[in-house]
């Protein structure tokens, strides 16, 4: 019994060490640069003095991991002007691990640039997205009662509000992460957090964290089997024009994706970029044996307006594959889900110069 009560006591404790150790190779790693840059002391004062009593209220209510992170790296939490910081409860990612960088991302991602009480919440709209110091993603109201003085951001409840509210923070405390801690992603730090889309005035335009029981397209899932499987370049630009397409193309319920090996578009301007990754891109599901017994020139609709792609297959080519846009299919149906085909391809298809991206 003395023994299960001692691993038990020590459990936290060596978290919260690894935490720590953590945070300092994040600030020595940053030291470098904020030496050569010269560091602004009213933040530094701000953080300095805030840090402590934050701290302290924090470990009052049970949140000892985010109190630990504040104490040790208040420059990671407060911004020049206002702070909001929405802890998340120890027993959600106690048994995390993650690299230093990215923890310090996920901090970011859960504090936004302003102070916000939670009587300010909740005067705030169902489906306004609020900044966040990691910047641009952002984070949106996607649940508001104010008779039961309820708050969801993301859909994570905010169960412990107004924690702490001193000189320009506010602290409250939420349930869970903002963003899944799906361990696939820590591999990939430039998709890791997984924010909702708003649109230039704020407002929520696509929920990618909601469960929609298979609906729609799992993009977030596309795009992490595409990175994780050879497809990095083009896995990296349909992440970038991502938010224009669930823009254009809202509901859409299946597609068929040609994955190239290399798209040289991902280094090219906007524009571009957008016409090349949505060329790829069939708005319906294609099976490779499907493709193989349709007539000669047979044209899919793609997400480029008025770019059609035409299918040759089965005997009317060489070794009988099927080619597309005169590019062969390599590695057929090498991904496949409830609403979602990828066929490999030898190389990227061509785009012509159109005016128009969607619909």
């Amino acid at each position: 019994m003395g023994k299960c009560s001692f691993e038990w006591w020590h459990a936290p404790i060596y978290f919260a060490v690894s935490v720590v150790l953590a945070f300092f190779a994040i600030s020595t790693a940053l030291n470098s640069t904020a030496t050569s840059h010269s560091a602004t002391p009213p933040i530094k004062a701000v953080a300095d003095e805030l840090s402590i009593n934050a701290s302290r209220a924090l470990r009052r209510a049970g949140f000892n991991t985010i109190a630990t992170l504040l104490q040790v790296s208040p420059e990671h939490f407060f911004s020049p002007q206002n702070s909001t910081i929405f802890a998340i409860k120890d027993s959600a990612i106690s048994n995390t691990s993650l690299p230093p960088w990215l923890l310090k991302n996920l901090v970011q991602y859960h504090t936004s640039p302003s102070k916000l009480s939670m009587a300010d919440l909740l005067k705030k709209p169902q489906g306004v997205c609020l900044p966040t110091l990691l910047a641009p993603k952002k984070i949106a109201i996607t649940r508001m009662d104010s008779t039961a003085r309820l708050v969801e951001i993301n859909h994570v409840l905010v169960t412990d509000p107004d924690i702490f509210l001193g000189g320009n923070v506010s602290i409250h405390g939420v349930l869970g992460p903002f963003s899944p801690l799906d361990p696939l992603d820590v591999h990939q730090g430039w998709s890791f957090i997984q924010a909702p889309f708003c649109d230039s005035t704020a407002t929520l335009i696509s929920d990618s964290l909601e469960n929609k029981k298979g609906v729609e397209v799992e993009w977030r899932r596309i795009i992490r089997w595409l990175s994780a499987n050879g497809f990095v370049s083009y896995a990296i630009g349909l992440q970038s024009v991502l938010e224009g397409i669930l823009q254009d193309f809202e509901g859409l319920r299946s597609i068929t994706v040609f994955a190239p090996p290399n798209l040289a578009s991902v280094a090219s301007s906007s524009p571009v970029l957008t016409r090349a990754v949505r060329l790829h891109i069939v708005p319906r599901m294609v099976t490779y044996k499907f493709l193989a017994s349709l007539p000669a020139r047979t044209s899919f609709k793609t997400l480029v307006s008025g770019q059609d792609l035409q299918v040759l297959g089965g005997v009317r080519v060489p070794r009988g594959t099927v080619v597309v846009n005169g590019v062969e299919i390599v590695s057929p149906e090498i991904f496949r889900s409830r609403n979602c085909v990828i066929h490999g391809i030898s190389r990227s298809l061509e785009t012509a110069s159109l005016p128009h991206l969607s619909r």
